[in-house]
């Protein structure tokens, strides 16, 4: 299958010291509404530093970078190289201010484009019966 598709930003993420926000582009500001019922969110964003054909065809990688891990495929480790660069956050929402969310912290850069964001939902989002390693 090579059928593509098109992603586009929503928003950013800033970082001023401590303070780290979700700007969401203006056009987006109404799909805001009700997200501050909400304790947690999922962020999608996008590894765009990353985003090079030839990172997009390494497979495996040392988790974490460190060599005396095992090689493993990228769809078993969170590394930043992978054929999608696709980069997903559970976050501590703290407000919703227009078009601007706060957050406690984010593992992204400065400027890394946001893709979606969802509500974190415990009891739909994490199946207690799943091991987690």
């Amino acid at each position: 299958m090579t059928e593509c598709f098109k992603v586009f930003p929503i928003g950013t993420i800033k970082k001023h010291g401590d303070q780290v926000t979700i700007e969401i582009l203006k056009a987006y500001e109404d799909a805001l509404l009700g997200l501050d019922q909400f304790s947690h969110i999922i962020v999608f964003s996008w590894f765009h530093k990353n985003d090079t054909p030839e990172k997009r065809t390494i497979l495996r990688v040392h988790p974490r970078g460190d060599r005396a891990n095992p090689l493993r495929g990228v769809f078993a480790t969170r590394s930043p190289v992978r054929p999608n660069l696709i980069a997903i956050s559970i976050c501590t929402l703290l407000s919703v201010d227009r078009n601007i969310i706060h957050i406690d912290k984010i593992d992204c850069f400065n400027g890394t484009p946001v893709i979606d964001i969802k509500p974190c939902v415990l009891r739909d989002d994490f199946d207690s019966d799943i091991a987690v390693v």
